[in-house]
């Protein structure tokens, strides 16, 4: 029993569900822990750990948005008193539509990308100039309305600009979130539907790049790492459950130049750590 990898499966399980709605970056924030609590060491299995985690926090999405999902499913297909843009089979293929150029992007150069971007100076430049970016867009294109998702009609446009958008987030320190929030507000989405369009986006890409790394890792995994990859999952769904709510009640209430603030200062800080040899 490695109760060292368990502890730092917690650590990094927390990281995860804190920081994967958020627009703050997930990527970036679990690079840097891996760094700084000396997991990146394990190499392979450290890539699928921060894969498998955040498929922890994506299935919170899917717990809490529950409903909405099932009834995408149960209206599935038009009907005579329900017209396409009103079935599950259209919203789904916005979603798909959104993950495309992202997927045309990072499928073909993963292993680059990982191998050049994935480092804590990389992560600090995205993480600053992504804040600039927020607190730019949010003055300047920020949608002010409060509609929800639900409230929403999306347009095959809307959700192609949400997905050129996406694409900066493929460069770790940038955020997911952050990245399609600002493309919601450009195509015209409230930041609240932006958001939850944003938690969607995630369910397919997460569920396949995880299920793809578990399959890959069958028969090359210690019982330990397995242990250790069960404890990471549990702990970022428990903890991005709990984000998930909080952080939509923020943004309908509140701006986002927090994040942005945030994402400096901690921008400063790992350039620091890095300075004085910590990573």
């Amino acid at each position: 029993m490695d109760i060292a990898l368990y502890i730092k499966a917690i650590i990094l399980g927390i990281v995860e569900g804190l920081t994967e709605f958020l627009p703050v970056s997930s990527t970036g924030h679990l690079i840097i822990f891996q760094n700084l609590i000396d997991f990146s060491t394990h190499s392979d299995f450290a890539n699928m750990f921060a894969m498998v985690i955040q498929l922890g926090a994506i299935l919170a999405v899917v717990v809490v948005y529950w409903q909405k999902i099932w009834e995408s499913i149960v209206h599935l297909l038009p009907t005579k008193s329900r017209p396409l843009e009103k079935t599950g089979l259209y919203f789904w293929l916005m979603i798909l539509i959104s993950c495309v150029p992202a997927a045309a992007i990072g499928i073909p150069f993963d292993d680059l990308i990982e191998a050049k971007l994935f480092n804590p100076l990389v992560v600090a430049c995205a993480l600053f100039i992504g804040g600039f970016w927020i607190l730019y867009a949010e003055s300047k294109v920020r949608c002010n309305h409060t509609t929800t998702l639900d409230d929403t009609y999306i347009t095959p446009k809307m959700a192609l600009i949400v997905g050129l958008f996406q694409v900066l987030s493929i460069v770790p320190g940038m955020s997911r979130s952050a990245s399609t929030i600002i493309g919601g507000w450009f195509a015209g989405f409230s930041t609240v539907a932006g958001a939850e369009y944003s938690f969607f986006l995630a369910i397919p890409v997460m569920f396949g790049q995880a299920l793809l790394n578990i399959l890959d890792a069958q028969g090359c995994l210690s019982s330990t790492e397995w242990i250790a990859l069960g404890i990471g999952f549990l702990v970022s769904f428990m903890v991005a459950l709990a984000v998930i709510g909080s952080f939509i009640a923020y943004l309908q209430k509140k701006p986002m130049k927090v994040f942005a603030i945030y994402r400096i200062i901690f921008a400063f800080v790992v350039l620091g750590c890095g300075v004085v040899g910590l990573f």
